[in-house]
C-alpha cells in the first residue's frame, strides 16, 4: 500500500537543521524511501532535488576540489604502505562479519597473485576459502599439484599466519612437513614464492618484475 508523508517538503523547505555532510545524506536518504513508499519518482521529486542542492551548499565551506584530490591520492599511497590484509591479520576478524568478509575477499585475491607467483598455470590448482564460526577467522587455502598453503589467523600465534606444505595432487589434503610463515611475507609474493620453493625443494618459479601488494 503506498503512502506519502510530508515531512521531507518540510525539511526541504527548511534544510537549516541539516549542517553537515552526514545528516544531510541521512534527509536525502530518508527522502528517497518516502519517494519509494509512495510510488513518487526520486528522480523528480522536488523535496529529494533542493535536498541535493543544499548538500553542494554544505559542502560549498569545505576545501576546494583540488586539495580534495591531492589529499585522496594521498590516501591512496598510505593506503598501498599499509595492504589492508595485514591490518584485518594483525586487529583479527573475529565476531565482525563486514571485516571477516573483506579478510576472505583480499585473502583470495593474495593467493591467487601467489599461484601467478610460483608460476602454477591456471586450472592446476585450487584458492577456497571457509569462513568457519563467528569466533574464528576462518581459512584460505591454495592448492595445487605440489603446494597446499593455507591463511588463518590466531591459530599458531602472530607471525605464523601462512601454513605450508608439499602435497602430492589436489587429493592429498595431509602432505609432508608443515612449514611456517607470517603475513607480512604474503605481501610480496615473489619473494615469498622463492622462499617457497627453496623450503618444499620445487622447481624455482619464472623470474618476474617483483610484485608488491598494492
Amino acid at each position: 500500500m503506498s503512502y506519502d508523508v510530508a515531512f521531507r517538503h518540510q525539511q526541504a523547505l527548511d534544510p537549516s537543521a541539516l549542517s553537515s555532510v552526514t545528516t544531510t545524506l541521512h534527509a536525502i536518504g530518508a527522502a528517497i524511501t518516502d519517494c519509494r513508499n509512495a510510488g513518487k519518482d526520486a528522480e523528480i521529486d522536488p523535496a529529494v532535488i533542493l535536498l541535493i542542492r543544499h548538500l553542494s551548499q554544505v559542502c560549498e565551506a569545505r576545501p576546494p576540489s583540488t586539495l580534495l584530490r591531492r589529499e585522496c591520492l594521498d590516501a591512496i599511497v598510505e593506503i598501498r604502505r599499509h595492504p589492508v590484509l595485514k591490518t584485518l591479520a594483525y586487529r583479527g576478524v573475529a565476531y565482525d562479519e563486514p571485516a571477516k568478509r573483506l579478510f576472505h575477499s583480499e585473502g583470495r585475491i593474495a593467493m591467487r597473485r601467489l599461484a601467478e607467483a610460483l608460476d602454477l598455470a591456471e586450472g592446476s590448482f585450487d584458492v577456497r576459502s571457509n569462513k568457519g564460526g563467528v569466533a574464528v577467522s576462518g581459512e584460505i587455502t591454495l592448492h595445487g599439484e605440489d603446494i597446499w598453503v593455507q591463511l588463518s589467523l590466531g591459530l599458531m600465534g602472530p607471525d605464523r599466519e601462512i601454513l605450508y606444505r608439499r602435497v602430492h595432487g589436489r587429493k592429498d589434503h595431509i602432505g609432508e612437513r608443515n612449514h611456517y610463515a607470517s603475513i607480512r611475507d604474503l605481501m610480496a609474493p615473489d619473494r615469498f614464492a622463492r622462499k617457497i620453493c627453496r623450503d618444499l625443494n620445487l622447481a624455482p618459479a619464472t623470474p618476474s618484475d617483483g610484485r608488491l601488494f598494492a
